[in-house]
């Protein structure tokens, strides 16, 4: 067990854009061995995010057939003028295998991506250029084990699709469709019967919180490995849609800490403070939960569900920190070619159509500011900003000002916005 940290932010330089003197970073990597990351390979990681993204997310269309209530892309039935043509398709594809640095690995989204009639003929010109593919549909009627199979056959190896509640009450409300929280458990095992290295994800909001252990349980009941929680942004139709409290956010990330422990490599998006926690909790001999007297009420209730639940090896974690975040590691590109920090992150850098994705990504003055850590408040003082980094997305949605602190995180004094709502 181990104590809940104590909150006092350490100021290690002046101005935020000055280097810091940051002390080493404990992480607990696959195998469960406790693992020191330097500041020389945290610094290794960000310069090689200053010269291509990891991650490139291409919305290669609006359309969708679900209205899901916490949609940040405001999915419409139908395709939206201008979207990106085949031919320019190509194009991008193309800017992003001329991109310096490690090649990124591309993920086609949405909408539904399956909803791109030319979607097998973009796979098979990503592939001949040498990019690794991930896929993220939407569980809808287009979700065939024939289209799968094909996808497989085009080489497409990894694939995620949304799972948000613990049974067909939560999921389905939330969805929109009576019906589908049975479509996605089925299209889960179908996904694995064929050989997809599948990854789930999951919106945490208020609503189903307390459902998280109850969705890992049936994650792990499925066979799923990767599991990637997503921290509502009110963006999109997620604007009406409460998110989580700073305090209960906290408890989360120390909840999906100890569900590396079950045989689950967790990822978060939008919420880095996990990065932050897990370090603090990875230099705690033997800290496999918090003590109850220090856990907060929604900590206590999930992992008293974990509890019921048999863990993997002994001392086996199996959890992913790259430093990614918003604009630093990680590019969404529009239907229509617009270019964003994220896909959460609603304003515009610029355009594919008229300047290349590279140029955009490694010039824009606001991505480079970011990847700088030149953020502000809290945020900018915190001596696991490189870690982390907060959610520019989320200080965008709630300040207006990309650069400001994530009022998410329990460090900073915006988070009483959230506690206001």
């Amino acid at each position: 067990m181990v104590k809940r940290p104590s909150w006092k932010v350490t100021v290690v330089g002046v101005m935020a854009a000055e280097p810091l003197i940051v002390q080493d970073h404990t992480i607990l990597s696959a195998g469960g061995k406790r693992k020191t990351v330097r500041e020389q390979t945290l610094t290794r990681t960000l310069d090689r995010y200053d010269r291509a993204p990891h991650l490139v997310f291409w919305e290669t269309t609006k359309a969708c057939a679900l209205a899901c209530q916490h949609c940040r892309a405001s999915a419409q039935l139908e395709a939206l003028p201008g979207e990106l043509t085949t031919a320019e398709g190509r194009i991008l594809i193309d800017q992003i295998a001329d991109m310096d640095g490690a090649t990124p690995i591309l993920v086609f989204t949405g909408g539904d991506c399956l909803a791109r009639e030319d979607l097998s003929e973009l796979i098979t010109y990503a592939r001949a250029r040498g990019l690794r593919l991930g896929i993220a549909p939407s569980v809808t009627e287009r979700l065939t084990r024939e289209v799968l199979e094909n996808l497989y056959e085009l080489g497409v190896r990894s694939i995620s699709i949304s799972l948000d509640g613990a049974d067909a009450a939560s999921h389905d409300s939330l969805r929109g469709v009576e019906g589908h929280f049975d479509q996605t458990i089925a299209a889960l095992e179908m996904m694995r019967d064929i050989g997809y290295r599948v990854q789930v994800n999951t919106t945490v909001m208020r609503r189903n919180a307390r459902e998280l252990a109850d969705v890992l349980a049936l994650l792990r009941s499925a066979g799923v490995k990767i599991w990637e929680v997503f921290f509502l942004v009110g963006v999109g139709r997620g604007r009406d849609v409460l998110e989580v409290t700073p305090e209960d956010a906290e408890d989360i990330c120390h909840f999906l800490v100890d569900a590396t422990s079950f045989d689950m490599t967790v990822r978060t998006v939008e919420g880095p403070f996990f990065r932050r926690v897990q370090s603090q909790r990875a230099m705690e001999p033997g800290a496999d939960h918090l003590d109850a007297e220090d856990a907060g009420e929604l900590y206590r209730e999930l992992r008293a569900r974990l509890d019921r639940e048999t863990p993997s090896t002994a001392g086996t974690k199996r959890s992913a920190t790259i430093a990614t975040g918003d604009g630093r590691g990680v590019i969404f590109v529009g239907f229509d070619g617009e270019v964003h920090a994220s896909g959460f992150l609603p304003l515009s850098l610029g355009n594919v159509r008229s300047e290349p994705l590279g140029t955009i990504y490694t010039q824009h003055p606001l991505l480079t500011s970011i990847r700088s850590g030149a953020l502000e408040g809290e945020c900018g003082r915190c001596e696991y900003r490189r870690l982390c980094g907060g959610s520019r997305a989320r200080s965008y949605a709630a300040t207006g000002r990309v650069l400001g602190d994530d009022p998410a995180c329990l460090r900073t004094p915006t988070r009483l916005t959230l506690l206001s709502v």
